[in-house]
């Protein structure tokens, strides 16, 4: 088994500097972290590209859907990305998990801590942000989902996380 490589232990350190535990995942440019967050719990998987100075960090949390629901989330989630600028939201249809991943090319083999750290953040908040809204549409019974305004629905403020800071981090 080979060693890992530079990029992915700059990843371990700077995880290490912010006090997260993680987990490097042996043979795979992989690390694992837990988060607990305002709605969710979250999974990170941060996976390094060495070739390519690259990293993707990939945040998740399980949601089951029925055949019913599922494409009115789907459609949340199309629409949410249009909102973004960094990073996107998917939904893993195997394994019935909302996801975000955001990616980035770095200069040099040694990662940027600052760079990392807000990728991490930026991956938990996003999907934290987003559960909500979800759970609302899978929650609404069946014969109302024509009736959802999903554009309606993701202007709503009163469900979004506090900003960090405006109260203590939970993660």
């Amino acid at each position: 088994m080979r060693p890992h490589s530079r990029q992915i232990l700059t990843v371990e350190e700077a995880f290490g500097q912010n006090g997260w535990h993680c987990e490097l995942v042996a043979g795979r440019e992989v690390l694992r972290a837990g988060f607990d967050a305002h709605h969710t719990r979250v999974d990170l998987i941060a996976q390094a590209y060495p070739q390519l100075n690259a990293l993707s960090v990939v945040s998740e949390s399980p949601m089951a859907l029925d055949e019913e629901h599922l494409p009115a989330v789907l459609e949340l989630l199309a629409r949410a990305n249009k909102q973004l600028t960094l990073g996107g939201f998917e939904y893993d249809l195997d394994r019935e998990f909302l996801v975000f991943r955001i990616t980035n090319l770095f200069e040099r083999e040694k990662f940027d801590n600052d760079i990392i750290s807000s990728m991490v953040h930026c991956a938990i908040a996003e999907l934290d942000r987003i559960t909500p809204y979800a759970a609302i549409v899978r929650d609404t019974p069946g014969d109302l989902l024509d009736d959802l305004d999903l554009g309606r629905l993701l202007m709503r403020e009163d469900i979004i996380p506090p900003v960090p800071g405006d109260e203590e981090e939970e993660y």
